[in-house]
């Protein structure tokens, strides 16, 4: 693990583009506290006059916009290093801000929904500085009955600080409190298994005792607080259902989906659709156990490669197999993906105490920050690849919206990032000459339908009968979410694959379970989405008028932003989640994948 002071620059974010110090911060926190001030003037003023409306809504923009600089500056900070105290504290400083400023606001809303609904479409319609708050401000009477009186929606804000307590103590847990343990490996080495080192064994080292090793290492230190992470996880379910029956939901699930009008059937027509088409997946680990030897095959036998193949990619290297992959989508593309490159932008290697996994966060009036935890294998690769895609996704839709509208759902979240691993995928394949790399890209796409595919709808599987278990009045213990996961590996892989004990705990080391309940299903729908977009722009089999026009419907989501509801975003690019057939389709290119997978194997035999 490297050091940050031995780490080039150009290689860590530059935070000094938000503030150049912590002086500067403070400025802008008692900028941001005098225009909450000011916005509680405005109570009772606003029913009957067009004109404070309006400079409510503008003053309301003004300060979310401060505000999302004022608390991602320590955020980002922490996330470098979670034992930041100072980070920490201004954190809880601007959490405990936010929440009285959402006490001393709660009447918004419910006088909003006294204007008249007449009313405020003649407003829409005459006004034109509401022209970009018309899709947000309509958004308002679509969900009016899930909006509360005043004094309602006051006593509930009061409790605003402490929902987010479950992920909180998660994060401390996992990263700031978490003791990795130390593993002798048959290569001589001795490391501590975080995450990221993790990762790089199970991917690159051939020897199966080793993976094993890892693998145990790193649940383990899990394991020795399972009954906490438990105690979390059904503190988070009854909070859930709790917040979603407040507020007139049936289902923390319809609470998750209403608000961006998404048909719960989305959500079950995913885990049908999946559990219906499981062959694959089965035919997949049949395969992999045959290819590699594997007297007995375990969930950490997955990622890595059949064939002797553990090249080590600089990051130079990475970048480079980016930027080339993603000509298809035009050469002004191209510039602004290099511009997404730039640096002080990404924040690149693994260092002590910083957040695991990756992400992509937009700043509106800053730029995107990206955070890896680079490590020179494939899969960090295609990690570049799938960050940039978020990152591109946010250039677009700031570029081409306004503020109110500039922000995607999660919904549409992951289609780019999976369009540009596709991207990288096809380019690199058709570049390398090496048989043997071949073979491990093709392994590449069959894992991305694995992790992004099937594991995800299983996770989203698994959240929702977790949900279901508090919600029709049943207990949950760190056994009950053991047994779930127990039972979904062997309904989605077969009696293939091995589950022990410790495999059944990855429900206490899936960050997403924890900050963000309800998100994952999205990687699936965004993959099936994105694979349907891809076709369409990229397939010989249509004409290249049609290509260029599936490319500018393609492009044109991504410059959307939130201006629409994701469902009508993805239709007007030319794909519909409501029909079961947006999904089946994957088992089929992925027993095409595995017929070339075959087909290449065969030739070393």
């Amino acid at each position: 693990m490297l050091k940050r002071e031995d780490i080039k620059k150009e290689y860590k974010w530059n935070l000094t583009d938000i503030y150049e110090n912590w002086d500067k911060w403070n400025e802008d926190v008692k900028v941001m506290e005098s225009l909450m001030d000011k916005i509680s003037t405005y109570k009772g003023q606003i029913r009957n006059n067009p004109q404070n409306f309006i400079k409510m809504m503008e003053l309301e923009e003004k300060l979310s916009r401060l505000s999302e600089k004022v608390y991602l500056y320590p955020y980002l900070m922490k996330d470098l290093n979670s034992k930041n105290e100072e980070a920490s504290i201004k954190i809880q400083e601007i959490e405990s801000i936010y929440t009285k400023y959402s006490i001393s606001t709660a009447w918004i809303t419910p006088e909003i929904l006294e204007i008249p609904e007449t009313t405020m479409n003649q407003w829409l319609e005459e006004y034109p500085e509401l022209d970009s708050y018309k899709f947000q401000i309509k958004e308002i009477y679509r969900l009016q009955k899930h909006i509360l009186s005043e004094d309602k929606e006051r006593l509930l804000s009061y409790f605003g600080q402490y929902m987010g307590a479950p992920s909180d103590i998660y994060g401390e847990l996992s990263t700031s409190d978490i003791k990795w343990n130390n593993v002798t490996f048959s290569t001589g080495e001795i490391l501590p298994v975080t995450n990221g080192v993790y990762g790089k064994v199970v991917s690159t080292y051939k020897n199966q005792e080793d993976r094993k090793k890892a693998f145990e290492a790193l649940y383990k230190s899990y394991l020795v607080n399972k009954n906490t992470y438990g105690a979390i996880y059904r503190n988070l379910l009854q909070r859930d259902f709790a917040s979603a029956q407040s507020r007139n939901y049936k289902s923390a699930l319809e609470k998750s989906l209403e608000p961006k009008n998404i048909p719960e059937k989305v959500y079950t027509t995913l885990i049908e659709s999946t559990r219906e088409n499981t062959a694959p997946l089965k035919r997949y680990i049949a395969l992999r156990k045959r290819a590699l030897k594997l007297e007995n095959y375990y969930y950490y036998d997955n990622q890595i490669n059949i064939v002797d193949y553990n090249r080590e990619f600089t990051y130079e290297e990475a970048k480079k197999d980016v930027i080339d992959s993603v000509i298809p989508l035009g050469k002004e593309y191209q510039e602004s993906l290099k511009k997404a490159l730039s640096a002080g932008w990404l924040d690149v290697f693994e260092t002590e105490n910083k957040r695991s996994g990756a992400y992509s966060i937009s700043i509106y009036d800053v730029h995107p920050y990206m955070l890896l935890n680079y490590n020179g294998t494939l899969d960090s690769v295609f990690t570049l690849a799938h960050e940039l895609g978020h990152t591109m996704h946010s250039m677009l839709s700031v570029e081409n919206q306004p503020y109110s509208t500039s922000q995607y759902t999660i919904f549409v979240a992951e289609v780019a990032s999976t369009f540009n691993e596709r991207l990288l995928l096809d380019s690199m394949l058709k570049k390398t000459k090496d048989h043997k790399e071949r073979i491990a890209l093709i392994e590449q796409a069959l894992g991305n339908i694995v992790g992004t595919y099937y594991i995800q709808t299983m996770f989203a599987d698994y959240e929702y009968q977790a949900h279901k278990i508090v919600e029709n009045g049943g207990a949950i213990t760190p056994e009950v979410l053991d047994n779930i996961m127990g039972t979904l590996f062997k309904e989605y892989f077969g009696e293939e694959i091995k589950v022990d004990d410790l495999q059944k705990l990855i429900w206490a080391r899936i960050p997403h379970f924890y900050n963000s309940p309800y998100y994952v299903y999205q990687y699936a729908t965004s993959f099936a989405s994105s694979a349907a977009l891809y076709d369409k722009v990229t397939d010989n089999k249509y004409s290249k008028e049609e290509r260029e026009e599936a490319l500018n419907r393609y492009l044109t989501l991504l410059k959307s932003g939130g201006n629409d509801y994701p469902m009508e975003q993805l239709k007007k690019a030319g794909v519909d989640l409501t029909k079961k057939e947006s999904f089946q389709f994957i088992g089929d290119e992925f027993n095409r994948l595995l017929d070339l997978l075959e087909a290449e194997l065969n030739k070393n035999n």
